[in-house]
């Protein structure tokens, strides 16, 4: 038996555009004035002054010893020769676990906290149609996640150029890319840290319509994002590991090369993609067919 909120929309009355329901400003709107939006932002831009400070009482980054030739230059090595190395390695740092969770915190706090509220069924009934709904909000959350990933490289950039100077960017191989190409190259590795987080994204947001707790939508997709993680250190698995996101997350160090690699990085985003719309097309499917009771 369909419910209240199966009401598709009175298209006969004066005025009503299903397209100018919900628009994206106010989403947008609502999500940025969340405790939760401000707090990870918060955490984000606090990242690249604690690294500063631990630098400055750690001393030297990797502890690596000056001469005998010959030696690997590897990013937390050469973190304090300019603003952009700092920016690179904050990305190093942050990119396996930390740069997960406010794509997890903010695809999957989407329609289950709309749920644990108990508001979900009187958005539709305004009436909202469900894929404008998921759409609009799904949006909105790819717009936050992407806004998290290029907070953090900007922030470590003006510190870092305040803290190290703003210089060319030293490579974990050796050599240098000229300082004009530093920012192209640090887009290029935000980038595809971005569309590598589309699988949790994808895990996050079809949790998200399966369950009207928001905790458990952002925990299952930190979770099987670390199960990911675990099998694609199971050397065991061989080739296997390809189809794994996991296994090319770090394939964006290809774009700290003189020469640009783009071989990892198109097949990382390829599978990555590939997962994503897959579990976006079951989010949609799933919660077009679901009785909303909250």
């Amino acid at each position: 038996m369909s419910s209240a909120t199966d009401v598709r929309g009175p298209a006969e009355a004066p005025g009503y555009h299903a397209r100018r329901t919900l628009p994206l400003r106010v989403e947008a709107m609502r999500q940025l004035r969340r405790r939760r939006t401000l707090l990870m932002g918060g955490v984000l831009a606090a990242l690249p002054f604690i690294l500063i400070i631990a630098f400055a009482i750690g001393g030297t980054p990797g502890g690596a010893e000056g001469g005998g030739g010959g030696s690997r230059i590897n990013l937390m090595d050469v973190a304090t020769e300019s603003a952009a190395n700092f920016a690179a390695t904050c990305l190093f740092v942050s990119a396996g676990f930390l740069l997960v969770v406010p794509v997890a915190l903010f695809c999957g706090d989407t329609v289950a906290s709309e749920a644990g509220w108990s508001s979900l069924r009187y958005l539709l009934a305004a009436p909202v149609p469900r894929a404008r709904l998921l759409w609009s909000k799904l949006v909105v959350a790819l717009g936050f996640s992407l806004a998290a990933m290029v907070l953090l490289p900007v922030v470590a950039l003006a510190a870092g150029t305040a803290a190290y100077g703003w210089g060319p960017l030293k490579l974990p191989t050796g050599g240098a890319l000229a300082t004009g190409d530093t920012v192209p190259r640090l887009a290029l590795v935000v980038a595809f840290i971005f569309v590598s987080q589309l699988v949790t994204a994808g895990l996050a947001f079809w949790l998200s319509t399966r369950t009207d707790a928001p905790l458990g939508a952002v925990g299952g997709a930190v979770g099987l994002t670390i199960v990911g993680n675990v099998l694609d250190a199971v050397t065991a698995l061989g080739s296997w590991r390809e189809f794994l996101p996991a296994h090319w997350q770090f394939a964006w160090a290809d774009a700290l090369q003189p020469e640009l690699e783009w071989g990892g990085m198109v097949k990382g985003a390829a599978v990555s993609v590939t997962y994503a719309l897959i579990l976006f097309a079951f989010a949609f499917r799933g919660f077009s067919r679901k009785d909303i009771v909250s």
